[in-house]
């Protein structure tokens, strides 16, 4: 049947459902994530009416937050008149309510071992949000509850996998010893009762309606990278992309190394060939899984092209997902009435890259090959040496621009979490401290506590406790040292163990360290007792022993393990010589660690910084600039923050002239067409960059919430990525350029860190669009 959701929104689209023969599936698309989210919603309810007793199959994680808040709003409120119009308007009957508790759930995955009484449990999320929240019939679900697979009589999860890691090449060798032997009958039980899943989902007629995200790798379900298209119900090891993606929910990639996963396979979804399959997808971060995964032919490479088998599967994606769709590229050019230098920039960049030749060796042929470039001639009518000399001297101009050194500025660096500028523009940081007139002021704008682990903290408390015990800690504290308004201890903290850094002396460094942490708990805790203070890290080590990992802290915890971050960037600023009276904790609000964080308020967000923007008064700010559901929604949450609050502040100070500097660093990067500062980064550079990250960002030196595109430190992860960018421009303009040019800055290069400057009005409408992208507002 056709789906009336569909047509309303491909028509208001104004594109088509598919492309052929480059599209090998349906594909919509839609101006922002909430409106993913609500697209989704309709359909899927527009299929529950249509399907009384139908099976279902729904995602976990972030991507369907706002499906799930849809559907629970058209359900709750259904018999309101707005609500039934909205539905009419999207194409459903608003007359007819869906009975939810005549539909069969099937959970899609789980990670094993966990409890299921854990709050980073899928078993957990989807009691949560869809048996209850949907209010469907947990009798019909199928689950995955990992305390009832498996287990001897009269055992748990924790007798067998007491450490949480499962060896599977038990199902394959003889067992050595008595606990092997249960762990081997434990693991055949589990693939049976697999075995059994898949065979209930099956006899219902298998999944009628599936919705799922898509990993970094490409996996549906956690069917990851090289499945077998024919993969059924399993028990199965994930890769390092989808272990560094749930890293976060499991609290730490050690945990997520050791867990295996249950997963319905490939051939599970697409049993039911009536099944209607979509995959949602927001921001351009996926926009390259995505166009691989309905572009290319089917293959264990792209998991989800398994879907081009089934008629009513589809793409719901953002347009920031979609923007690698060969077609819909050319199309987006075709109907411009305009190509601004942007366009012109990254068409010709990218065949350069592509052919690995410089623009100026490029020709009619490589143009004429390459669709885009062929469009954008066509749509031009443009001289082929005239759009290369253009783009040539843009290239050159930003490397000129990003060369330069301002004086007789106040520089405000602001991030979302406590490295992002160190990873994002380091380089330029360094640059201009060095000049003298220059002033410069740090701000980080949450806590960050999520990135700091139990084990870590562990450590730490373990450590000062003996601290403590010895005494060497008590003539400070009677002194006054650890007094939270002593700003010049807390500088000394800071300056103790960069001393033990300069003398390589771990002693040093550690007292510093503890310094820090022992005022810590006396500010938490409003207590100066050493005697209380060690009953409380006592029951600090306590409780960091029993919780589980990715369990969300009290809000106290919370605090510590947020002045633990803020210690490093304190560290890294010391490097440089800045005390903590130029560094700004705010701590604003809205992060809380919850899956589906709040919005930014006014007065507990934006004012805040509008104060320190008051008491600054820069000429320069620097913002994470990432695109829409790109990189933590911390990032977006914050840019929205800060310009509401430049907003403000230019209509008090009238001061109209603050240059802003757009960075993005590991989560996400500039193509080259879209940045105007380029900054060369040294041999040097490099060395103290990562330097400063391992000795300053003690708790990220392991890696433990890493990017799933680099297995350790993100330090080494920002220098490829500026070694990458360096290598583009070196072949867009040639080795000669760089290794022949008359300055030493620029031959000494190895790297590229880019920038968008803009002005207020500039960064106002880049606000206002990304907005309108992410909220649909």
């Amino acid at each position: 049947m056709e789906s009336k959701v569909e047509a309303i929104a491909l028509t208001s689209s104004g594109v088509d459902l598919r492309y052929s023969p480059e599209e090998r599936t349906g594909v919509i698309i839609v101006e922002s994530f909430p409106e993913l989210g609500k697209l989704a919603a309709l359909r899927f309810i527009e299929w529950v009416q249509n399907n009384p007793g139908g099976v279902i199959s729904l995602p976990t994680g972030k991507t369907p937050e706002y499906f799930i808040k849809e559907v629970g709003r058209y359900l709750k409120n259904w018999s309101k008149k707005e609500i039934k119009k909205e539905l009419e308007e999207g194409g459903v009957d608003a007359g007819k309510m869906p009975d939810m508790e005549s539909f069969h759930f099937v959970q899609i995955d789980e990670f094993y071992p966990i409890n299921p009484l854990y709050h980073n449990s899928f078993y957990y999320y989807v009691n949560k949000f869809y048996i209850k929240g949907f209010g469907l019939d947990p009798r019909k679900a199928l689950l995955i509850d990992c305390s009832k697979i498996g287990l001897p009589k009269d055992m748990d999860l924790d007798d067998i996998w007491p450490d949480g890691e499962v060896d599977l090449s038990l199902r394959h060798r003889a067992p050595r010893t008595k606990t092997e032997h249960t762990r081997k009958k434990a693991l055949e039980s589990i693939d049976q009762w697999c075995s059994e899943y898949e065979q209930k989902v099956r006899s219902l007629g298998g999944i009628g309606f599936f919705l799922g995200g898509i990993g970094p790798d490409g996996h549906i379900g956690f069917n990851i990278r090289g499945s077998d298209l024919f993969s059924t119900t399993r028990l199965t090891p994930t890769n390092y992309e989808t272990q560094a993606a749930a890293a976060q929910d499991l609290g730490g990639i050690e945990t997520a190394r050791k867990r295996l996963v249950i997963t319905i396979g490939l051939a599970t979804i697409i049993h039911n060939q009536s099944c209607v399959a979509i995959i949602i997808a927001a921001g351009e971060a996926k926009a390259k899984i995505v166009a691989d995964s309905i572009q290319s032919p089917q293959h264990i490479h792209y998991p989800s092209t398994i879907l081009h088998s089934l008629p009513n599967s589809r793409f719901y994606l953002t347009k920031g997902a979609a923007k690698l769709l060969t077609r819909r590229q050319i199309l987006n050019i075709q109907k411009l009435t305009q190509i601004d230098n942007e366009i012109i920039e990254k068409v010709v960049i990218d065949i350069a890259c592509r052919k690995k030749t410089q623009i100026t060796q490029l020709n009619r042929n490589d143009f004429i090959h390459y669709p885009l470039a062929k469009t954008l001639l066509d749509k031009t009518k443009g001289d082929i040496g005239t759009l290369k000399k253009r783009v040539i001297d843009s290239l050159t101009k930003k490397i000129e621009d990003g060369s330069d050194v301002y004086t007789n500025r106040i520089f405000l660096h602001t991030e979302p979490h406590h490295d992002d500028i160190m990873l994002g523009y380091l380089p330029a940081v360094v640059r201009h401290i060095r000049e003298r007139t220059t002033s410069h002021f740090f701000a980080t704008f949450t806590s960050g506590f999520t990135a700091v682990t139990n084990i870590f903290m562990l450590e730490q408390l373990k450590k000062l406790r003996k601290y403590v015990q010895l005494g060497v800690l008590s003539e400070l504290v009677e002194e006054g040292y650890f007094d939270p308004s002593n700003t010049v201890g807390k500088n000394r903290d800071v300056l103790q163990y960069l001393d033990g850094v300069a003398a390589n002396s771990e002693a040093m460094k550690d007292e510093g360290l503890m310094r820090r942490l022992l005022r810590n708990l006396v500010a938490l805790y409003e207590e100066n007792d050493i005697e209380q203070l060690n009953h409380r890290i006592d029951e600090l080590i306590n409780y960091f022993k029993t919780q589980y990992p990715g369990k969300k802290d009290s809000p106290h915890i919370q605090k510590l393990k947020g002045m633990i971050r803020e210690w490093e960037a304190d560290c890294l600023w010391g490097y440089f010589g800045w005390h903590t009276d130029s560094i700004f904790h705010l701590r604003l609000g809205f992060y809380t660690g919850d899956i589906f964080t709040e919005e930014p308020e006014i007065q507990r967000d934006v004012l805040p910084i509008l104060n320190l923007l008051k008491r600054i008064n820069p000429d320069i700010i620097t913002i994470a600039l990432d695109p829409e559901s790109s990189g933590p929604d911390t990032h977006y949450k914050v840019l929205q923050a800060i310009t509401e609050a430049l907003t403000l502040y230019e209509k008090e100070s009238g001061k109209k002239d603050i240059q802003i500097w757009g960075y993005r660093n590991v989560w996400y990067r500039f193509h080259p067409s879209e940045a105007n500062l380029f900054i060369p980064v040294s041999l040097n550079m490099f060395a103290l960059q990562d330097s400063a990250f391992m000795n300053s960002f003690l708790s990220q030196r392991t890696a433990s919430f890493p990017s799933y595109e680099h297995d350790g430190p993100f330090s080494e992860l920002a220098q490829e990525i500026q070694v990458q960018q360096y290598q583009m421009l070196k072949t867009c303009l040639g080795r000669g350029y760089f290794y022949e040019h008359k300055s030493a800055l620029v031959r000494a290069t190895r790297g590229m860190v880019f920038i968008k400057s803009m002005d207020l009005d500039e960064l106002y409408q880049h606000s206002r669009e990304l907005r309108k992208r992410t909220e649909n507002i």
